[in-house]
């Protein structure tokens, strides 16, 4: 304890490894609003004071018998009192000096939020330790290792002989913040590998050791670009646009060669290959995954995803995604999470990694503390996870257990709230103060590093998604999530400005220096565990021909195979099953998309597809267009009643055997969740038809299409627009194999009639 400038985080950091303790220091515990204010040369109040003091005491208490030392200003007795009712064993340890010394040491200091003039105000707020306080005095004046080794003395005069034996052995403890162990899980490195990273951290200029913090989304393949961001930023890792597989090879191939520190570069291989480049091969989707019993079939994407990415020059894979799809509404992991229980996650997202693993790539799974309670998409709102303690540790915990035990190298963190989570730890945490977990402290340290054991890095989700934007300032949010405890910021918004932010934040103090080393050293453990500090830059990517093995046509076989198991029937109640060109010769085939979403693809381009696929079986194709597409074909006084009353007329059944519906509704990212949306109030392709002749409706994509649709009587979920999974379809329609995929409740949407 002590004013600003004692050393209190210098000596209390050499303190804590004298004992063998971790250590934590007290204003990473502020909240973002108290260091605003600090920072601005406003002191703060007891109302400030007092949450950050309990949480404060809650560190201490927590530390149990195993110790913990903690740097933490407690000027006044009433202050200790505070930390001293959650944490009565307290022991504390003055470093006192002299107004000339301290004064001295604060207006020679560089990147704190206290400004030396604030140094009066805390000398005048400054209560000494009284007679009936545990504590000692140290003066600063001596050379640092002489007020250290006082310390210590001091510590073991005061404590009881019980007391200082708990703390000397508590190497084992699990800490609420503590270094990261690079010789352990994940990174599992030798003393080689160690001493890289630290002889890389100990050359590093400011700017490389802020740069490294970030990854960059890159926008563009020219050199030029590279260079920019490269020289300017000094940047961990990179994420790249997709584009054709010889380019974005290509691409890393010059990124890599022009960084002095290797680099993380990630991909999202979600669904195999596709995704990573253009050419990649869609394997299946995570759901897709974990709708068959043959677990084996998640393992078999990770197995092409980590192939044709490696072959890319990519080492690092956000995925797999690890999020329970509770809710039925939520539709930005209705297809991205393998199912709707911990068991199915927990299965296939293991078969996954596994599979993966088998290529020189790591891991991050996501999206921490867990997506698929909230309806809600953080791309455009904060989502909340608002599982109770108890509840989460059950269903999250239980994931996120399992897979830090399995060796997961890194976590993707949601800008996902918790508030029962938070309150927890934080008790009496107000409502506006509940954090996305990107900047809750108490998610971040207490939880997933303490109470999870969690040892590897933690990255940021997008920071452009408004979950996290619409929290802060961008100035203040760009360090504060550093400071809860994530390692690296994805994404830039605007590259300079955040740079600065960043740079800022650590020359304000809001990211300490052990913050900032220890996040480094898990950025480089990271680089290390994949063996990038061996590698020449020469072979930091794959040779050209190494492009052989994406989209290959054993890649593709197995995406065919997968979805010969995973086309799923839902419901055929009216026995419409199986239909076929003998009995069934002419077809009315409707396309229904979410409309052109920001990928600026063709959303019925499927369509086309499906019609060559239901002709070579031997159909005859009769294509829906809509006022829109009529128009746009040249045809005049177009509206969408004209285009009913010329499609529901008496006559329907005569003109047609059976309506076959094919959905690929998508629009991912730009609303909060996904429903259908037809072409106009009460539309000519809504199934009204289904009292006319046998109507099969088909998704290929959501799983959640029944409460829009609860008319049709057989319904399908095909998983993909792919070839491979459309023409499993249509066989399958016409009884020529079986389905075999499985689903869950979800599917129908909670409502009696989507079963009927």
């Amino acid at each position: 304890m002590g004013v600003s400038g004692c050393g209190k985080t210098t000596i209390g950091d050499l303190v804590a490894r004298e004992l063998g303790v971790p250590f934590l220091d007290g204003d990473s515990l502020h909240p973002v609003e108290n260091v605003a204010k600090m920072a601005a040369g406003t002191p703060l109040t007891d109302e400030d004071r007092w949450p950050w003091l309990a949480t404060v005491g809650t560190e201490l208490a927590n530390a149990g018998d195993g110790g913990l030392v903690l740097a933490c200003s407690a000027l006044r007795r009433s202050y200790r009192d505070a930390i001293r009712a959650q944490a009565p064993d307290t022991i504390f340890l003055h470093l006192h000096g002299s107004k000339e010394v301290l004064r001295a040491r604060t207006e020679g200091r560089t990147g704190h939020f206290m400004p030396p003039a604030l140094l009066e105000s805390q000398l005048a707020t400054l209560e000494p330790l009284r007679a009936d306080e545990a504590g000692l005095v140290v003066d600063i004046a001596a050379p640092v290792q002489q007020v250290v080794q006082e310390a210590l003395a001091g510590i073991t005069a005061v404590g009881r002989p019980a007391d200082v034996a708990g703390i000397a052995g508590a190497a084992g403890t699990r800490p609420r913040q503590f270094d990261v162990d690079l010789q352990a899980a994940p990174f599992n490195l030798d003393g080689d590998a160690v001493a890289w990273v630290e002889t890389i951290l100990a050359g590093m200029s400011l700017e490389e050791k802020i740069g490294q913090l970030f990854i960059n989304h890159n926008t563009d393949y020219s050199p030029e670009y590279l260079d920019g961001v490269l020289e300017n930023f000094h940047v961990g890792g990179m994420r790249y646009r997709p584009g054709p597989s010889a380019a974005v090879q290509e691409h890393i191939r010059y990124a890599q060669s022009k960084t002095r520190i290797p680099l993380l570069v990630a991909s999202n291989p979600e669904m195999g290959g596709a995704g990573s480049c253009d050419d990649g091969t869609f394997v299946s989707t995570h759901l897709q995954a974990g709708s068959h019993p043959d677990k084996a079939i998640a393992r078999q994407m990770g197995q092409v995803a980590g192939v044709e990415t490696a072959a890319l020059g990519c080492n690092w894979a956000f995925a797999p995604i690890v999020d329970i799809h509770y809710n039925w509404r939520n539709t930005v992991i209705s297809t991205r999470s393998f199912g709707n229980t911990p068991d199915i996650v927990v299965e296939r997202a293991k078969e996954y990694f596994d599979g993966i693993s088998e290529s020189p790539t790591v891991c991050a799974m996501k999206h921490f503390p867990g997506d698929g309670v909230d309806e809600r998409d953080q791309h455009v709102v904060t989502s909340y996870n608002t599982f109770g303690y108890e509840e989460w540790n059950r269903t999250y915990g239980h994931v996120y257990r399992e897979m830090i035990g399995h060796g997961v190298q890194s976590i993707m963190v949601g800008h996902i709230g918790a508030p029962e989570l938070s309150r927890h730890f934080r008790p009496g945490l107000a409502e506006g103060g509940i954090r996305p977990a990107t900047l809750a402290p108490e998610l971040l340290q207490d939880l997933l590093r303490g109470e999870l054991g969690f040892n590897g890095l933690v990255l940021t989700d997008a920071s452009l998604m408004v979950g996290l934007t619409q929290a802060m300032k961008r100035k203040d949010l760009v360090p504060a999530t550093i400071a809860a405890g994530c390692d690296m910021f994805l994404f830039f918004r605007n590259p300079a400005e955040d740079f600065q932010y960043m740079l800022d934040g650590y020359k304000s103090g809001v990211i300490t220096e052990q913050r900032l080393h220890d996040a480094l050293r898990r950025i480089l453990g990271l680089k290390a565990s994949l063996g990038l500090h061996r590698k020449p830059v020469s072979e930091l990517v794959p040779p050209a021909e190494a492009l052989a093995v994406i989209g290959s046509e054993s890649h593709r076989a197995i995406a065919a195979e997968i979805a010969e198991k995973t086309v799923t029937l839902v419901k055929d109640t009216a026995n419409n099953l199986p239909i076929t060109p003998q009995t069934h010769p002419r077809i009315r085939l409707y396309g229904i998309s979410g409309g052109a979403d920001f990928t600026r693809a063709d959303p019925l381009a499927y369509l086309d597809t499906v019609k060559e696929e239901l002709e070579a079986a031997g159909f005859e194709v009769h294509i829906f267009k809509t006022a829109e597409q009529r128009e746009a074909a040249g045809e005049t006084g177009m509206n969408f009643m004209r285009v009913l009353s010329e499609e529901a007329t008496g006559d329907y059944a005569d003109r047609y055997d059976a309506a076959f519906v094919f959905a690929n509704v998508k629009g991912f990212a730009q609303e909060a969740a996904i429903r259908i949306k037809w072409s106009s109030p009460m539309a000519a392709e809504i199934p009204w038809y289904v009292t006319e002749v046998p109507t099969v409706f088909v998704s290929l994509n959501q799983p959640n299409h029944l409460i829009d649709v609860p008319m049709v009587k057989t319904a399908i979920h095909a998983h993909a627009g792919s070839r491979e999974a459309i023409r499993a379809t249509i066989d399958k329609i016409q009884g020529k194999s079986a389905f075999q995929g499985t689903f869950n409740d979800n599917v129908f949407c909670g409502s009696f009639d989507t079963r009927l």
